[in-house]
Formats: C-alpha cells, structure tokens, sequence
C-alpha cells in the first residue's frame, strides 16, 4: 500500500515533530509527571498505607491500599485509592486493568462481606456467624469423608477421596500454598486445582 505524502504535509509533520522535540529536549516534556509527583504527597499524606496482594490472577501482584478514616475520631475508615506496590518483585509498580479497577471491587454494593446460609428448601439467604459457618463446612466435609474414603483397592492401600473437590488460591505465598497441598492431600482428596487454571 502506497500512501501519497505531499512536500507541504511532510514539511508539516516534520515541523510538529522537531518542535515536540525541542519542547522535550528543553525540559517542558516532564512538566505533568513533576507536577503530579509534587501534588502526591499532598493528596495521600492523611492517608494509612496498607500492602496486600492482587486476588485476581495467579500473578500475585503487589499492591498500596491507601484508607482514610481514623477508628479514634471516630470515622468509618475506607479505601480510597489503589496503586501498584514499587517495591514489590512481581509487579514493580505496575498493575493490569483488573488491578487498576480494584477500588471498584472494594467498594462494590454487591461484594459479599459475611458468610451467608441458604437453607433448604428456602429461596433466600440468611446472614450467619463465622464460627457456624466454619463449623457447617468441617462436619459436611466429615461426613463426606467418612462415607465416600476409599482405604483399599483390593489389597493394595490407596487411601483417596475423590467426592469433593478443593481449589487453591493464586494469590497465596510459597508457604501458603505448601500447608494448603499438604492439608488437603493428607485427608485423602485426589480432587485439587488451583484457581489460576480456572
């Protein structure tokens, strides 16, 4: 493909790009950069800095929460902005879109905040405590256990549990990711993924 460019569009183009140039090259081109690297510190610096982890992909990218509201006047304290962590090895500072739209997913109406119970037979959930929560999950896990442990096939010992399946976080540490293989193996389950596969 052949694209006409005439004398009066080239002497145009390369008139705009020496005086981008030369606007840079004087040192007008990082005017906005320091003008926003003035004014951070000013906008964040009532603000409590909280590191934390990335929970959407299996990358793990490091991440600033920065909150506002202090318990001891009283104020209900709220993430109000989200930055990638420069300090951290992964992701040096930066973040994907996911990452960048985390405040959205903070903040969102809709986010579930409390373990909730939906008995059968009814078509709403109810709010429950964590500790019935937990203890729900332990006895059913149990009782799945206790009826659907295979120890022997024949003569050889197999000890597995295949009913129940269990998916692994991304965005857990080495040793996280160890205690959670090694918890779920020793009951016997053979069904384990990790969430970055799903």
């Amino acid at each position: 493909m052949t694209i006409q460019v005439s004398r009066r569009g080239l002497l145009k183009g390369a008139g705009a790009g020496l005086a981008g140039g030369s606007l840079g090259a004087l040192g007008f081109g990082g005017l906005e950069p320091a003008m926003a690297a003035a004014v951070r510190p000013f906008k964040l610096a009532q603000m409590r800095e909280t590191r934390n982890t990335c929970p959407y992909c299996s990358v793990a990218c490091g991440v600033i929460l920065y909150s506002l509201g202090d318990k001891s006047k009283n104020a209900r304290s709220a993430v109000m902005h989200v930055e990638g962590d420069p300090d951290h090895p992964v992701n040096r500072g930066t973040l994907c879109p996911k990452g960048s739209a985390l405040l959205d997913f903070i903040q969102a109406e809709t986010r579930t905040k409390y373990p909730l119970h939906r008995v059968a037979g009814s078509s709403e959930f109810k709010r429950v405590s964590w500790d019935f929560a937990l203890d729900r999950i332990a006895k059913l896990l149990k009782e799945d256990r206790d009826r659907n442990f295979v120890a022997r096939n024949g003569d050889l010992p197999v000890n597995r549990w295949i009913t129940t399946g269990f998916l692994g976080a991304s965005a857990t540490t080495n040793e996280t990711a160890w205690i959670t293989y090694k918890v779920v193996r020793s009951m016997g389950a053979l069904v384990f993924d990790n969430q970055a596969r799903v």
